[in-house]
């Protein structure tokens, strides 16, 4: 379990973690209900951009960040801001988990996929977020999808809240070309990794 970061959480902050805490521990809550919630809370979240602390917004110049911004204690949900760098973006890859997107400083832009036999396609048309958007993902909704910095010339920010430490979460990455899967654990940009 990594360190959580300290409980002063800015106000918004709060108040969007406090809507977490109160939808229950799975399988108590039903997906489409925790998603519509959630949603509404982060639309909520993301229409001021006035809270996140600067030391969650800093770029690296190769990758794309995920700083935890917040890990339930019991390990239901998790809140992280995405950094993108001009031009960053993820490969393909699921989450296995739901989880629903924010987006609070310029743009990003993502791209379902479908796995086929021996290819991973394209699923549907991209979808650009602008500040204030919200998107979702869930593996009974669509969780394989790339996404990336709209922007070449400028830092973009979107805010994730996943119902799983999604920095513990094993994941998979796929080959486009042969829908070949590659597990991992993405960690934390803010975090260090445990021994244990």
């Amino acid at each position: 379990m990594p360190d959580i970061p300290a409980p002063d959480l800015p106000l918004p902050l709060a108040r969007f973690v406090g809507v977490l805490d109160r939808l229950g521990k799975p399988p108590e809550a039903d997906e489409a209900e925790v998603l519509e919630v959630v949603v509404a809370a982060m639309r909520q979240l993301v229409s001021q951009d006035d809270w996140l602390d600067p030391a969650f917004t800093r770029p690296h110049p190769q990758y794309y960040q995920q700083y935890l911004l917040y890990a339930d204690p019991a390990g239901r949900f998790s809140v992280v801001s995405f950094v993108w760098g001009p031009g960053q973006k993820t490969p393909i890859h699921d989450h296995g988990t739901w989880g629903v997107i924010g987006m609070l400083r310029g743009a990003e832009i993502g791209q379902h996929f479908r796995l086929e036999t021996g290819a991973c396609l394209p699923d549907g048309a991209e979808e650009r977020l602008q500040p204030g958007d919200t998107a979702v993902v869930s593996p009974t909704v669509g969780d394989l999808h790339v996404v990336r910095n709209a922007f070449d010339d400028r830092v973009s920010i979107s805010i994730h809240a996943y119902g799983a430490d999604i920095g513990q979460q094993h994941r998979h990455v796929y080959d486009a070309s042969t829908g070949a899967a590659r597990a991992f654990v993405s960690g934390y940009s803010n975090v260090s990794k445990s021994t244990a």
